[in-house]
């Protein structure tokens, strides 16, 4: 399967919504393609040593705006992870021949969802994020499915550890990361929280 390049600084992971402001000439007409032909285009980290093997397919949900110039403003959704097989630079943009992929090992259980989510929700609430699309009442979750990748893409973490995310073949195996990770950084945000509150209430009887 061919399908067309989009090379940036993120990970994007299937399900996830991923708007973009495109004003480049060659990603106007790949984008313009993509629309009329109906067809996603894969999104691939960019990195310093060069573009990772593992991306995922990026649907266009909808044009939100579209500027005289040929600029325009998409929403896209996350679709299938693939990995690279071989590159094309024939056109302005760059093309791939990719294999799409999907999980070949065991799920987590539910008891394993519900723990890494309570640990996500709460790593949010430490860090400010309650406001933004990875608050408890804007994440979508479904404790009777996997919801490894619905959390990862709203993670604070770098994205090094995304992309091992992405890359991983397995639920059980994501979902393990991803505690791990919570539990990780947890106590320091615990900790930090705890000095936040006692600094507050210095100067004030209790």
């Amino acid at each position: 399967m061919k399908i067309p390049l989009f090379p940036l600084d993120v990970v994007l992971f299937p399900g996830a919504p991923l708007p973009l402001h495109i004003f480049e000439d060659r990603y106007k007409e790949m984008v313009t393609s993509c629309i009329e032909r109906q067809m996603p285009f894969g999104v691939v980290r960019a990195q310093s040593e060069g573009l990772a093997v593992v991306g995922c397919t990026a649907q266009i949900v909808t044009v939100l705006q579209q500027y005289a110039d040929g600029r325009m403003d998409i929403l896209c959704e996350g679709g299938e992870r693939f990995e690279i097989e071989l590159l094309d630079t024939s056109q302005a943009y760059l093309q791939a021949e990719v294999d799409r992929f999907l999980d070949l090992g065991e799920e987590s259980s539910r008891e394993e969802r519900a723990q890494c989510t309570a640990l996500h929700l709460e790593v949010m609430e430490l860090i400010g994020l309650n406001d933004n699309q990875a608050s408890p009442r804007n994440l979508a979750i479904d404790l009777d499915a996997p919801v490894s990748f619905t959390l990862a893409w709203t993670l604070p973490a770098d994205l090094n550890f995304k992309q091992e995310l992405l890359v991983t073949r397995s639920d059980a195996e994501r979902t393990a990361k991803l505690l791990a990770f919570y539990n990780a950084i947890l106590p320091k945000l615990r900790r930090g929280a705890q000095t936040s509150r006692a600094s507050g209430r210095n100067g004030h009887v209790m």
